[in-house]
């Protein structure tokens, strides 16, 4: 018995073994990676970087497939409407909702006031982005960034390792100029980051220190994350007290409308959009001039037909998903209603 034992011990250790050797962690090493070893040779050049700081943090910068798994199938693209929604829409995340918004009400208030951007909205979004904080991320930014960076995942629409090597670079400046170590934010497996998952360009242009402390902190500040997300609103065009979005009703098929079924962001005057069939159930307010999206969402039974106004817009702006801004708008009503 215990020659079959030692057998079956040492066959169980050689299985690992491999196992082991077969999920061994691939690094961006520069020795070993040419596009690497260029793009350091660029930071040095460009940004004054030191060579060798930046030599020992890609040898450690892990490629990570789960990483180009996850963002080959984002949820956006997976589910349909009323799948998504169930992930989002939850007496949980609402009543986590209201206790945050209780919790930093004068934060809010003070953010709504300054930068014209309702309370419930801003809250929304960092309770769709982290559950108001809960949730971060589970992956380095650097690990992230230089996935995305130098092994954008093949087959995915379009090829965006210019995109994310942007961000890397700018992830790099703002880690120097914080003081921060690069190995340690933690993120989403796209690289943002905090409370309002900001991507590092996001950081760069439109975090602010709404603490007043001296120092941008999104990480572990809602107050600085709350003063942030206002202020991306504001700088792309939110309009103070105006209305999101309206409930539409179709009149035939919409053949007109080109992009009602998918996820553009083609703007129309009104008057078109109500002459191809889609009539909005609230047009108080509204000119024929107004620049809206015609929207069609997919349920369990039928469609939800809706008209995205300009503040539903920028909310897309946010994230550039249709679904994601009908979230946080229906998390934002919901959230201001239990106010």
């Amino acid at each position: 018995m215990r020659l079959v034992y030692k057998i079956y011990s040492t066959l169980g250790l050689a299985f690992l073994l491999l196992a082991s050797s077969q999920v061994a962690a691939s690094f961006y090493n520069p020795d070993q990676r040419r596009d690497v070893e260029a793009f350091i040779t660029e930071l040095v050049e460009d940004n004054n970087f030191d060579r060798q700081d930046l030599d020992e943090l890609f040898s450690q910068a892990e490629l990570r497939q789960d990483i180009q798994e996850l963002m080959s199938r984002p949820a956006e693209r997976r589910l349909a409407w009323h799948e998504y929604r169930k992930i989002f829409i939850t007496p949980e995340r609402i009543q986590a909702g209201k206790v945050f918004m209780q919790e930093y009400e004068g934060t809010l208030q003070r953010a709504e006031d300054e930068m014209g951007v309702a309370s419930e909205v801003i809250a929304a979004i960092i309770g769709i982005e982290t559950y108001y904080g809960r949730i971060k991320g589970r992956h380095r930014v650097i690990d992230a960034l230089a996935t995305l960076s130098f092994d954008y995942p093949e087959g995915t629409p379009s090829d965006r390792s210019a995109f994310f090597r942007r961000q890397l670079v700018e992830f790099l400046n703002l880690t120097r100029q914080q003081g921060l170590n690069p190995r340690l934010p933690m993120g989403s497996y796209a690289g943002a980051m905090g409370y309002p998952q900001f991507i590092p360009t996001s950081y760069r242009d439109f975090a602010v220190d709404f603490s007043g402390d001296g120092f941008i902190d999104i990480w572990t500040n809602p107050i600085d994350a709350i003063g942030s997300v206002a202020n991306y609103f504001k700088e792309h065009g939110w309009q103070t007290d105006a209305p999101i979005l309206t409930p539409a009703r179709l009149e035939g098929q919409g053949e007109q409308l080109d992009g009602l079924r998918q996820n553009r962001f083609d703007r129309l005057p009104l008057s078109e959009v109500e002459a191809a069939g889609l009539i909005p159930e609230e047009r108080q307010g509204l000119k024929d001039s107004t620049q809206v999206i015609p929207m069609a969402f997919k349920l369990e039974e039928g469609e939800q037909f809706v008209i995205g106004l300009p503040n539903f817009y920028v909310i897309t702006r946010y994230n550039h998903s249709r679904m994601y801004a009908l979230a946080v708008y229906e998390l934002a009503e919901a959230l201001r209603d239990t106010n």
